[in-house]
Parts: structure tokens; C-alpha cells; sequence
């Protein structure tokens, strides 16, 4: 059973992946707007991912005889000065959400709370892959900047990111 403090940080912890949806599809928006389609798959693909950590944390609560309290959710930044700006702001976004994750693991553990301890793991693990990703697209927008058909090429590379659902057995 999740202690109240346990159920509120992780009802949270949804919130903040529906914002973090709303972030990506946000950018996704502004990268169609400046016809760089491939910038905006790979956003609109970072928002799916997003979307399946909402259903983790919903389908965990549940699960776990905790109430699911959806709360508002804020309005995102429309509007970046550069790609690189934007995809610099992806990358401490998940900076932001790995802070997160960490502070929820060290409840779980002050509350010896094993069950959410080993249901975290999973994001603990997902949030390495997402900081390397986004930090790479950083560098690679900073190494192509000033170069039009290597944005080309780029735009072209991450057109081909493709969704996939996380296996059931990572759940």
C-alpha cells in the first residue's frame, strides 16, 4: 500500500510526463512551423514516449490501491530562437525529469517502499537513454548549425526515429 506522501509524489510525477508530452508536441509544432520535419518526428516520437510514462505511473498507482489525481496542465513554451535552443531545452527538460525520478526512488527507500522502488527502476534506467539522446541532438544541432545541408541531412536522420512502445514485461 503507498503511504499518502508516496501517492502524491508519484500523481506528481504524472502531471509532470503529461507536461512533458505537451512540451514535446509544443516543439513539434514550432519544427513543422520551420518545415524541418524530421526535427518534429523525432519530438513527436519523444512525445509518445512520454505519453507511455503517463500510462506507467496511471496503470502503477491504480495498481497499487492509490487514487489517480489528474491535476491542470500548464501551457508549454510555443516559441524557440533556434533549433538549437530548443533541443537545448530538451535536454535539461530530462535533466529535470532524472531529478525527479531520483527524488522519488529516495523516498521509496526512506519509506521502504519496495514495490515502487522496483517499479522505478525502470524510469531510472529510461531517463539515461533520454538525457544521452537529447544531449547528442544537442551536439549535433551545435556541429551543424551554420551549415544548410548538413541541417538537411540531419532533418533527414531524425525523420527516420520510429516509436515503440515499451515491451509489456518492462512495465
Amino acid at each position: 500500500m503507498l503511504s499518502e506522501k508516496m501517492q502524491n509524489e508519484l500523481n506528481e510525477q504524472l502531471n509532470y510526463e503529461l507536461f512533458s508530452a505537451y512540451v514535446y508536441f509544443s516543439m513539434e509544432a514550432y519544427f513543422l512551423d520551420k518545415n524541418l520535419n524530421g526535427f518534429a518526428n523525432w519530438m513527436h516520437v519523444q512525445a509518445m514516449e512520454e505519453m507511455t510514462h503517463v500510462l506507467k505511473f496511471f496503470n502503477f498507482l491504480h495498481e497499487s490501491d492509490g487514487r489517480v489525481l489528474l491535476k491542470p496542465v500548464e501551457g508549454p513554451r510555443t516559441e524557440w530562437g533556434s533549433s538549437l535552443e530548443a533541443f537545448e531545452e530538451a535536454y535539461a527538460h530530462e535533466q529535470s525529469v532524472t531529478r525527479r525520478i531520483h527524488n522519488i526512488v529516495d523516498l521509496a527507500l526512506q519509506e521502504k517502499d519496495f514495490a515502487t522502488h522496483s517499479f522505478l527502476q525502470w524510469f531510472v534506467n529510461e531517463q539515461v537513454e533520454e538525457e544521452n539522446n537529447a544531449k547528442q541532438n544537442v551536439q549535433n544541432v551545435k556541429m551543424v548549425s551554420d551549415n544548410s545541408g548538413a541541417i538537411f541531412l540531419l532533418d533527414r536522420e531524425l525523420a527516420a526515429r520510429v516509436f515503440v512502445p515499451p515491451a509489456a514485461s518492462a512495465e
